[in-house]
């Protein structure tokens, strides 16, 4: 089970040198960092000279399960399919499970976040086509 609040990286995603995170794979694009508080990433990427942006965008999501932990995975992974790809982290702000007619019932809430060398977010998508552009 995720604990709240927890810190997703895409899978892939360019980390500062010397910054390690250990990370276990959540689902096929988002890979989740464990032991470390978001307070602790962001004084680590801050360390290193890069900047970890909070994005003015959340999303909820809801997510069913016959226990606990299903639903809330799958809360939390509708929640990252709707996470922009021109971001690649998100925070889990909190997750709440309820019960209804039996089934458990799963609410996740995600805060966009992003990690980048640069200081300005209008860099992203001009480094993002010049990374993925032929040479």
């Amino acid at each position: 089970m995720i604990r709240v609040p927890a810190i997703f990286l895409r899978a892939g995603s360019l980390l500062p040198h010397g910054l390690f995170l250990q990370q276990r794979r959540f689902d096929k694009a988002w890979m989740v960092a464990e032991d470390v508080t978001p307070a602790h990433a962001v004084l680590a990427v801050r360390n290193a000279g890069w900047h970890f942006k909070w994005i003015d965008s959340a999303c909820c999501r809801l997510g069913y399960g016959r226990t606990d932990e299903a639903a809330s995975h799958r809360a939390i992974a509708r929640a990252l399919s709707q996470t922009q790809a021109r971001f690649n982290a998100a925070e889990l702000g909190a997750v709440r499970i309820s019960r209804w007619c039996g089934v458990r019932v799963a609410k996740a809430t995600l805060h966009t976040r992003h990690i980048q060398r640069n200081s300005s977010l209008g860099l992203i998508d001009q480094l993002t086509i010049r990374l993925l552009a032929p040479k």
